[in-house]
């Protein structure tokens, strides 16, 4: 590589990632001319965030760097199949708008998972779900900071611990300094470049190839392009039931009920602004979902006879956009250190986004509650919740170094994100539209969710072989001088798959066993718990959500008493208005009016219920430790239908 060349990439780099850092800066100042309330400005960006920059932050926030990365090299040796996922992403657009957003939009709450203590009235409920939105969301960002590590490691031979020490250093930096608006700036700045880049990574692909029309029949004829695939199996990898249904019930769980998202939703100044964001993200969603395969194919179309893993110029197929664009863009000087800025920098903004949420959730669930920290001020706590984001950002750098044992970017985002969307998912359902459901219920949905998706990864982990057969790759019209220069190290790609089939025929060829053992091991395959462990992950947040469900409406019907009297403006009002019109005893504050009673005694005018009327307290002492429940309570009620 020429080093004038590389030095120039270089610069291009540093100054991109310069540029787009400036603005938790420029916020900072302007704040802090504005005055106002310093915490609550780092975690909802002060309510003036503009439409359309909250539909490309949402819309960023839902794809991420990975796909930057990951979709383009998953075209090119898997196919479209995962491409299909778009079908549910789009459809839990509306779906968020019509059932979460209308129950949680007036809470007046730092954290969405207080929700579920209103809801429930038990911490613990609150503490879980929290745990594991905190799990899910260290695991998955381990992954985004492990993304552009793989291209830097790929261009510039730079080891991915020192890729991923910079990405924090810089993240850590730039949390101190901003907070949401900042990230929201941030995410803009990086969608619109990417969506650049991507649209030069097309049209340079696409001129090489012979045009649009023969990007497309390469493709068909390399079977890269295949939809509408029933196989109704859940052991297939991927297909478009589980695609459709499993990645439904994901961004369902993402979107209604993830910190990272409801926080930016609260930073609008009305519920209706929400709707038409998340309503206008379909076909933002849509367009900016496809380009990255729109890149994959016009890759393929390039290399179809001449693959770049199978000639050993790559090792991992994570590299094939990265060596795109160091093999194609030789003659525009600066568009390699701006895919790489890209790059790092979209990392970074993600990363600090959602460490921004990850340490409001641990502030405000969990340390706020510690005796040593009641009565701080707001920039006490604002100067918590930084360290708390510092502390997030070292650990997620070192969970992302072993990222690429799972399996490749996107594979290890959806094994992460399908295992932890069921229990979540499930308990914010069982709040908004279940009213039999209460706070044992709840726990112990989550619970045996958790307990069962576990489970299932685990053994599939440790029992299946998860490894998937690339599409055929071709190297017949690669240059004999690539072809001489074969590394040895990218040799065991091939090597590997073949003893991957061998192994199992020798074992069964080994004549010191007894041939029972064999049709012992051979049976064991076949057996219902070996079945359970082959079921895609596509399929986990769906099994997730409908075990938490069930288990939470059966225990709270079995369980249910008095002590489980909840506000049913708690509940999506439609649900709300059909539970009054049902026979049986309501659990739920009534909504009413009433005269306040002072005493203590019991009623016998009804014979359909029995109504407690209680001594007058406070409506501070009806919520949660003074948080305020909703925009105006002065008719909170007194009176108890049990």
């Amino acid at each position: 590589m020429n080093t004038g060349w590389l030095a120039w990439e270089c610069l291009v780099f540093g100054l991109f990632v310069c540029a787009t850092s400036c603005a938790p800066l420029w916020r900072r100042k302007k704040d802090a001319a504005a005055g106002g309330n310093a915490k609550r400005a780092y975690i909802f960006a002060g309510g003036g965030v503009s439409t359309l920059s909250m539909i490309l932050s949402v819309a960023r926030g839902t794809l991420g760097v990975r796909s930057f990365l990951g979709f383009p090299s998953e075209l090119v040796y898997y196919g479209s199949a995962m491409w299909e996922t778009l079908y549910g992403m789009v459809l839990a657009f509306p779906l968020v708008c019509w059932v979460f957003i209308p129950v949680y939009y007036r809470l007046n709450t730092n954290s969405v998972y207080e929700y579920l203590q209103m809801r429930f009235g038990s911490i613990w409920v609150r503490r879980m779900a929290a745990a594991t939105f905190l799990l899910r969301q260290t695991l998955n960002l381990a992954v985004t900071v492990y993304t552009p590590t793989v291209a830097l490691h790929a261009v510039l031979a730079l080891p991915h611990w020192a890729s991923a020490a910079a990405l924090t250093g810089v993240a850590i930096v730039f949390n101190l300094l901003g907070g949401l608006a900042a990230a929201i700036r941030a995410d803009v700045i990086q969608t619109l470049t990417m969506v650049m880049v991507s649209a030069a990574f097309i049209i340079q692909a696409t001129v090489k190839a012979g045009g649009p029309q023969q990007v497309f029949t390469d493709n068909l004829e390399g079977n890269r392009l295949k939809f509408f695939n029933f196989t109704f199996d859940p052991t297939v990898r991927v297909d478009t039931m589980s695609a459709l249904v499993g990645q439904l019930f994901m961004s369902v769980s993402i979107y209604g009920c993830q910190q990272t998202f409801v926080q930016r939703y609260c930073s609008m100044s009305s519920e209706a602004r929400v709707k038409r964001t998340l309503l206008a993200n379909v076909p933002a969603v849509f367009i900016l979902f496809s380009l990255s395969w729109v890149v994959g194919m016009a890759i393929y179309a390039i290399y179809k006879y001449c693959d770049p893993l199978m000639s050993g110029r790559i090792v991992a197929p994570d590299e094939v956009l990265p060596f795109y664009v160091q093999d194609q863009f030789t003659f525009l000087p600066g568009m390699l250190g701006l895919f790489l800025g890209s790059l790092f920098n979209g990392a970074l903004s993600f990363l600090v986004s959602n460490v921004n949420s990850l340490s409001t959730v641990t502030w405000e669930d969990f340390v706020s509650a510690t005796p040593a920290f009641k009565g701080i001020s707001d920039k006490q706590q604002l100067t918590i919740i930084k360290i708390i984001g510092i502390i997030y950002s070292i650990t997620i750098m070192c969970l992302s170094l072993s990222v690429g044992l799972v399996g490749g970017v996107i594979e290890g985002s959806l094994l992460v994100t399908s295992a932890t969307s069921g229990a979540l998912l499930g308990v914010f359902l069982l709040a908004a539209i279940f009213p039999v459901a209460n706070g044992k219920g709840a726990l112990c949905g989550m619970l045996m969710s958790h307990f069962i998706t576990a489970w299932m990864a685990t053994g599939r982990l440790l029992y299946v072989n998860d490894s998937v057969a690339m599409l055929p790759l071709s190297v017949e019209k690669c240059p004999n001088a690539t072809l001489s220069a074969l590394s040895p190290k990218a040799l065991p790609v091939d090597l590997n798959q073949t003893l991957a089939q061998i192994i199992p025929m020798l074992k069964d060829l080994d004549p010191t066993r007894e041939p029972h053992l064999i049709i012992n091991q051979e049976s064991v395959l076949f057996t219902a718990l070996m079945k359970m462990y082959s079921v895609s992950y596509m399929w986990y947040a769906v099994i997730g959500t409908v075990t938490c469900i069930v288990v939470g409406t059966v225990v709270g019907f079995f369980t249910a008493n008095e002590n489980d009297a909840f506000d049913e403006r708690l509940l999506h009002p439609l649900v709300a208005k059909i539970a009054r019109k049902l026979p049986g005893k309501k659990r739920t504050f009534t909504t009413e009016v009433e005269e306040k009673v002072p005493n203590v005694k019991e009623s016998s005018n009804s014979t359909d219920e029995t109504v407690v009327e209680t001594e007058e307290k406070p409506p501070v002492e009806l919520i949660l430790n003074g948080s305020r429940l909703f925009e105006s309570y002065e008719n909170l009620p007194t009176r108890t239908r049990l």
